[in-house]
């Protein structure tokens, strides 16, 4: 499984951004595709993730209302639309895959920074 994911830049607060992460190497149907976010200093936190066969989703609090989460089967994409950006959404942004009905994310993407100012 490959996951490349992009989209990453700098906007102002209030702003929004679009990223992307594509996936290859296998189905994904009997999976789980997740964004994590990490700043420095701060442990890593999900942010968001859908499943793939139905599309259900789920979202950490701190992003409800924001940011959405979608997939594009015939592209076999994630993408995480984030609009009201805050400057505490600074962090480095990674995609990742969990098989449904576990836990642990087995493949992951290299990051993409995202970084507001205030």
């Amino acid at each position: 499984v490959q996951l490349q994911a992009s989209g990453g830049g700098l906007v102002q607060a209030g702003g929004s951004l679009r990223l992307s992460c594509a996936a290859s190497g296998r189905t994904f149907n009997s999976r789980a595709l997740g964004w994590f976010r990490q700043a420095p200093g701060k442990e890593r936190e999900l942010v968001a993730v859908v499943t793939w066969s139905d599309g259900n989703t789920y979202y950490a609090d701190s992003v409800k209302g924001r940011f959405t989460i979608s997939r594009d089967s015939a592209k076999n994409t994630v993408y995480l639309q984030m609009n009201s950006l805050k400057p505490g959404d600074t962090a480095v942004y990674y995609c990742a895959t969990r098989l449904l009905r576990t836990t642990i994310y087995d493949y992951w993407g290299q990051g993409t920074q995202v970084t507001v100012s205030s």
